[in-house]
């Protein structure tokens, strides 16, 4: 446990002495409440700030990068199979965190919001599946990047062949 200049132990507890009126507080007390607290290089942010977000942080840049930081780090998402009616004959084989998420990603792309999440995979290594998936694809079907000319049926079933080696649920 950390300790600062500001923490003692007094009566058997540890306590935070410097309050606003000049007081104590117990040391757990002041941690649950700094932990909806956010601070900017040691100093405390009002929550009324536009880009409050609970935590300590260097600068804001590092508090508006935090939650990008454990997107990239989570290997858990899903392999989602999506189409557009414009591209007809090819799907979309793709990795997200969340493939609702990335759906409407995709429908802000496009000025009739057509695109479709045929199907979608729980994986516990989003990024290995993902590699599985399109290596399989790819031997079997046209490819452009990361779409195929199949049909989404065609592709679920090869994917989810894939997947069962991944421990994987077709959701």
């Amino acid at each position: 446990m950390k300790k600062g200049k500001n923490i003692v132990f007094q009566d058997g507890e540890w306590w935070y002495v410097g309050c606003s009126d000049g007081g104590r507080r117990r040391l757990s007390s002041h941690r649950r409440k700094n932990r909806k607290r956010m601070f900017i290089d040691g100093k405390y942010v009002k929550v009324s700030h536009p880009l409050h977000r609970p935590g300590r942080y260097e600068d804001f840049e590092d508090a508006a990068f935090a939650a990008l930081k454990n997107y990239s780090r989570t290997s858990q998402g899903q392999i989602y199979i999506m189409s557009n009616p414009s591209f007809e004959g090819w799907v979309k084989v793709g990795m997200a965190v969340d493939a609702e998420d990335r759906l409407k990603n995709y429908q802000t792309s496009s000025p009739f919001r057509d695109y479709v999440l045929n199907y979608k995979f729980d994986t516990n290594d989003r990024r290995a599946a993902e590699i599985a998936a399109h290596d399989a694809l790819h031997a079997r079907f046209e490819s452009s990047g990361e779409w195929f000319k199949c049909s989404p049926l065609q592709a679920w079933s090869i994917i989810a062949n894939i997947l069962r080696n991944f421990d994987q649920k077709a959701a």
